[in-house]
């Protein structure tokens, strides 16, 4: 497994569909993924350290989890099916461990508040490169990244 972080999120600039980029801690490999408008928002609200007056639904769940004397370990994004991402999220309840099926976006927003690790299964990154995900039948994944500017990851838009 490849440790990640978040680097930031951003917009597609064919679909403006939001993409939040995890990066390893050499910057060597990067892993996209394409998520809904609202797990941006709920994530760049985080990454932006800006606090709601009510809790969010991830907010919630950390509540929740906490209440009950459980904590999240980590989140695996742990396949890549048809250009979609899987991931579980590893919480500990007592002296067991148990995974919880998610999607990406959701499990990443639960981990930035409960500031647990992140992780990548390779064989993920090796789909990744030999599916050649393409978001809405636009450019290449590799032309898209390398069409990005680093400047501008994190500054997505609510």
């Amino acid at each position: 497994m490849i440790k990640m972080k978040v680097a930031g999120v951003t917009l597609d600039p064919v679909s403006n569909a939001p993409i939040i980029i995890l990066k390893d801690s050499k910057d060597e490999k990067t892993l996209p993924i394409w998520i809904g408008i609202f797990e941006a928002s709920s994530i760049a609200i985080k990454l932006e350290g800006i606090h709601t007056p009510r809790p969010l639904t991830h907010d919630l769940l950390r509540s929740v989890i906490e209440s009950l004397n459980a904590k999240v370990v980590r989140i695996v994004i742990n396949d890549l099916k048809d250009n979609v991402f899987y991931a579980k999220i590893h919480i500990r309840i007592g002296r067991r461990v148990v995974q919880v099926d998610s999607r990406p976006s959701d499990a990443i927003a639960l981990a930035l508040r409960t500031d647990s690790p992140i992780y990548v299964e390779e064989k993920v990154i090796d789909k990744l490169q030999k599916e050649e995900l393409q978001p809405n039948n636009s450019e290449d994944i590799k032309s898209l990244l390398e069409s990005m500017d680093t400047e501008e990851l994190g500054k997505y838009k609510m």
